[in-house]
């Protein structure tokens, strides 16, 4: 069977090369970057680390995903940049996406969708929500050869440009325009990353005392 690609004719050549432009790309993301946190959470572990917390009381012979890869899916969306629930409607087909969650991209199962997600977000209670806060902490004492009975917290602000109406984004004087201020922990001794939240900006540059004053008391 012969099949007819088409294509945009009528570009002019550069540099004596002639262009062609075809549309047989085939299903494509931008979101490629996720298979590298794939190997990461594989090493770790976190998605069954956080999801064995939640008890999953569900008829089995109705479950078509795990709380395992539905928290998986999630955590990739987030740090892709695509925070919100509403966007797994689209992204469970993405091609990149899939694969980090082990499924082929084109012929593999689709992703949860939106209200299953959100439906996994709200099942923990707060408890459970304070274990999986203790697991983080295990997790990363993990990475020392000998777990130091002091960690020392480096933490500072950055600014992060914004255009548009963005959620979360004030006029930072410092910075000079609008942006957002994600706050940078790092362990000071090695360097290694704690944490990256985002806050509301702050008028003025400067790390947010209550940041400062929360991290103290929970180390």
């Amino acid at each position: 069977m012969t099949e007819t690609t088409l294509f945009l004719p009528g570009l002019s050549p550069v540099s004596g090369k002639t262009i062609t432009a075809t549309f047989d790309g085939g299903t494509l993301s931008s979101n490629g970057g996720v298979l590298i946190l794939r190997e990461i959470e594989k090493r770790l572990g976190l998605a069954t680390v956080l999801s064995r917390h939640i008890p999953d009381d569900r008829d089995g012979r109705r479950v078509r995903h795990s709380y395992s890869d539905m928290t998986r899916a999630r955590m990739f969306a987030i740090a892709s940049g695509h925070e919100d629930c509403d966007d797994l409607d689209v992204l469970r087909s993405d091609p990149a996406l899939k694969m980090a969650c082990g499924r082929l991209p084109v012929t593999g199962t689709d992703l949860m969708s939106q209200p299953t997600l959100s439906r996994l977000e709200n099942a923990p209670c707060w408890r459970q929500l304070a274990r999986m806060g203790l697991e983080l902490i295990d997790l990363f004492c993990a990475r020392f050869e000998r777990v130091p009975r002091c960690i020392v917290l480096d933490i500072d602000d950055t600014d992060d440009a914004v255009h548009g109406q963005q959620q979360l984004a004030l006029f930072n004087t410092h910075a000079g325009g609008y942006c957002f201020q994600p706050i940078k922990i790092f362990e000071a001794t090695t360097g290694r990353p704690v944490l990256s939240p985002n806050v509301p900006t702050l008028a003025e540059a400067g790390v947010p005392n209550f940041v400062v004053t929360s991290w103290a008391a929970y180390v």
